[in-house]
């Protein structure tokens, strides 16, 4: 599915608008469909139904705005031996075997065969810019990994998010950062 297609936005987007629009094509179909077709056009909202079902699934234990802003603080905290030990639970937990990397790449991620690489290690960066991320697409070439992830807490600068998209690069920061940290600190 494209990330840009109407179902991946609602899905990213919170649950309850998918309701919203349910019950907007409810209203219109029961306001101007004939009385033979209402009810047929009534379930023109099921899809968004299951779309708003499966967002809220997804979106049940997300943490809060003030449980985020605490993690990404005790985060920026964190000495680098600490970060990486965190991250790698988090990937472990996650089915990932972690092998420790030096060199512009800080992490060589192994699941089902896939090779990932992580570059974290300039998470507290206040601005992240093209620079690392070319580092980062070189050693992912260089190890012939399929994927490769950067770890920020800082701002991602628009041209460094176009350089990511064109290069296959997920990009990890704030809210996704907490929920990928989120289950390691809790049994912290």
């Amino acid at each position: 599915m494209s990330e840009k297609s109407l179902f991946a936005v609602l899905l990213r987007s919170p649950w309850w608008i998918s309701f919203v629009l349910v019950a907007v094509i409810a209203l219109v179909a029961g306001a101007l469909l004939p009385e033979q077709y209402k009810g047929v056009g009534m379930l023109g909202g099921f899809p968004f139904f299951v779309i708003g079902c499966m967002a809220l699934w997804r979106q049940r234990n997300l943490p809060t705005a003030a449980e985020t802003e605490q993690v990404l603080q005790t985060l920026a905290t964190m000495n680098w031996r600490d970060f990486s030990a965190l991250l790698d639970t988090a990937f472990t937990r996650q089915g990932y075997s972690v092998l420790p990397l030096k060199g512009p790449c800080d992490l060589q991620l192994e699941k089902k065969g896939v090779l990932t690489v992580v570059s974290a290690k300039r998470w507290k960066a206040a601005n992240l810019g093209i620079e690392p991320l070319r580092e980062l697409v070189a050693e992912r070439d260089r190890l012939q990994a399929s994927n490769s992830v950067c770890i920020t807490l800082g701002q991602v600068s628009a041209k460094a998010r176009e350089f990511a998209a064109q290069n296959r690069i997920t990009l990890i920061s704030n809210g996704d950062l907490v929920v990928l940290t989120a289950d390691t600190f809790k049994t912290l």
